[in-house]
C-alpha cells in the first residue's frame, strides 16, 4: 500500500463517515423528541437507543482513525468523549493519558494502534495511551490475548501481508500513516501484554 493508496483510503473513510453521521444524528434527535413527549419506554426503545449510540460512537472514532487528517489540534475532552462513548458498548477500556491537545494526525495513529490492540483482545481488556516527549506508546493488557504474530511483526517491518481482511486493515494503515508523518512503528507482544510505539 503506497502513500497514494493511504490518501485515497483516508478520503473514502472521511466521505463514508461524513455521509453516515448525519442520519445517525437525526435518529438520535428523533429519539430525544419521543422521550420529551413522553413516548413509552420499553425494551424496544432501549435497544434502538443503545444501537444508535453505539453506531454514532463507532462512526466518530472511525472518522479520526480512517479519515483524512491534518495538523489541527484535537483536545483531551474531544478524544476522551469519543473513547468513553466507544467503550460504553465495547469490551475494551481505553485510557487517554494526555492532558494537552495534539495534532489530529497523531490521534489518528493512536486510534489505529488502539484498534490493533483491540483485535488481540477477544474477551476484552485495557489499553493505555501515552505520549512522552513526542514519543507515543500504546499498551494493551488482557488476561487472555489472541495475537496474530505475522500481523504484529508486520507493524515493525513496515509492510503488511497482501492478504489482510477488512478487520485487519489497521495493521496495514498504521505503518503507512506513520511513515507518511516521519515516524516508525515498533511492536512487541507477550502473554498478557502488547505494546506499540511510534
Amino acid at each position: 500500500m503506497g502513500e497514494s493508496n493511504v490518501n485515497l483510503a483516508e478520503l473514502i473513510g472521511s466521505r463514508i463517515c461524513h455521509d453516515l453521521i448525519s442520519p445517525i444524528g437525526a435518529i438520535t434527535n428523533g429519539l430525544e423528541l419521543l422521550d420529551m413527549v413522553g413516548a413509552s419506554r420499553g425494551p424496544e426503545m432501549d435497544l434502538i437507543t443503545g444501537s444508535v449510540g453505539s453506531a454514532g460512537a463507532r462512526i466518530r472514532f472511525f472518522r479520526i482513525a480512517f479519515g483524512s487528517s491534518g495538523e489541527q489540534p484535537v483536545g483531551r475532552s474531544e478524544v476522551s468523549e469519543v473513547l468513553r462513548d466507544l467503550e460504553s458498548n465495547g469490551r475494551v477500556r481505553a485510557y487517554w493519558n494526555l492532558t494537552e491537545a495534539v495534532p489530529r494526525s497523531q490521534v489518528k495513529m493512536a486510534f489505529l494502534a488502539l484498534m490493533c490492540c483491540e483485535s488481540a483482545m477477544p474477551m476484552g481488556g485495557e489499553v493505555k495511551i501515552d505520549n512522552l516527549g513526542g514519543k507515543w506508546t500504546v499498551t494493551g493488557w488482557a488476561d487472555r490475548l489472541n495475537v496474530d504474530s505475522e500481523l504484529w511483526k508486520s507493524l515493525s517491518a513496515g509492510a503488511c501481508r497482501n492478504t489482510i481482511t477488512a478487520a485487519q486493515v489497521q495493521f496495514a494503515l498504521l505503518p503507512e500513516t506513520a511513515s507518511k508523518h516521519g515516524r516508525r512503528v515498533t511492536a512487541e507482544t507477550g502473554a498478557t501484554r502488547v505494546v506499540i510505539r511510534f
